[in-house]
């Protein structure tokens, strides 16, 4: 694949323009009530964050990242938090305790930060049973001592039956982010190469197939994992990656489509390229599904520089990541939207998630 020669924002006007141009490109709500696409982590996710919670919190910064970038007295620090509301709570390959560690960790690593401290609080239902909760929490111990982070606060409410489904978890992090890192849509530049760090959809997948109400049966595992060692194993090898965003609600799809909305340049990845497990590719051919937008939970997609990609690649073969590979770049033939290039030789635009083909997954 040949590429242009990179060139990357040269002033602060250049970079400011971007980021107008990108909140004019947000999609716009007009919906009156909440519906589960408004949880998809799509166009309708979007729109709502935009006009409720940016309105009324003000934006936190050029893009909306994984987590917040914190300036302190000796240095920097990556602040997230998000919700888990998984059903079934446990599923081929992780549970929801897994996941509200490894989904907060992953956050805090693709902001750039070396993840440190969780806190976690609890929605019990009532009747829940105590053996649940157990599991539940030791599950949560293996995954933050895999992930190399300790948890160190947390909150536990309990509420009526049928106020809940079992149990909902709330995680936040907070990660040290070592000098020198500066991750953002507006260090990309067209000529830069997307990678992914592994084989997509086959958390989402996982889950639908554990709930049981599809006349399908599938070998499919949940992919959640804490990333932190990969995104450390392309620092450590000297990539300056330029952006980092891992692909849970939404999908691959939807990631890109954010990243070419906020760098108002175009994507262009390669089908053959993106790697996905066939057990997943098959149930998503009978569900009529794209693996483009399941949600993954232990994968995230980085823009590297042309020159720096296959060393990039190597690292994470070298760190244990085995199938990440090289599945698109960046160009400027078709500002703020994404392209796919299949096997016969055509292209397709790629969209952001539309509706919720896949609700309660994370």
């Amino acid at each position: 694949m040949t590429n242009p020669p990179t060139r990357r924002p040269t002033s602060e006007a250049e970079v400011a323009e971007r980021i107008e141009a990108y909140r004019r490109r947000r999609p716009r709500l007009t919906d009156e009530t909440v519906t589960l696409a408004h949880g998809a982590g799509g166009k309708a996710s979007a729109a709502l964050v935009d006009a409720v919670f940016i309105e009324a919190f003000g934006a936190p910064g050029p893009e909306l990242t994984d987590g917040a970038l914190l300036t302190v007295e000796g240095g920097r620090l990556a602040f997230s938090t998000d919700s888990y509301v998984v059903q079934p709570i446990v599923f081929p390959g992780g549970s929801i305790g897994e996941l509200a560690v490894n989904g907060t960790v992953n956050d805090l690593a693709v902001s750039g930060a070396i993840p440190k401290w969780l806190s976690v609080a609890f929605v019990i239902e009532e009747g829940l049973p105590v053996a649940t909760l157990r599991e539940i929490a030791t599950a949560m111990r293996a995954a933050a001592d895999a992930a190399g982070v300790v948890i160190v606060t947390g909150d536990t409410k309990v509420v009526p039956q049928g106020a809940a489904d079992q149990v909902f978890i709330t995680s936040a992090g907070i990660g040290v982010v070592p000098d020198g890192r500066d991750l953002g849509a507006h260090r990309v530049a067209a000529g830069d190469r997307i990678l992914v760090s592994g084989a997509i959809g086959d958390h989402g997948m996982a889950v639908m197939m554990a709930r049981g109400d599809l006349a399908l049966e599938a070998d499919i595992v949940s992919d959640s994992a804490p990333v932190n060692g990969w995104v450390e194993a392309l620092y450590a090898a000297g990539v300056d990656v330029a952006w980092m965003r891992d692909a849970t609600r939404g999908g691959v799809g939807t990631v890109v489509n954010e990243l070419a909305q906020a760098s108002g340049l175009g994507v262009l990845l390669e089908e053959e390229t993106i790697p996905v497990h066939p057990a997943t590719r098959g149930a998503c051919d009978m569900l009529g599904i794209d693996p483009l937008y399941v949600a993954n939970e232990g994968c995230f997609i980085a823009v590297v520089p042309n020159d720096a990609a296959v060393t990039a690649l190597a690292a994470l073969h070298a760190a244990g990541a085995t199938e990440a590979a090289l599945i698109g770049r960046i160009t400027e033939d078709f500002p703020g939207a994404v392209a796919i290039h299949n096997a016969f030789g055509g292209d397709r635009l790629v969209d952001m998630l539309v509706g919720d083909p896949l609700p309660r997954i994370c």
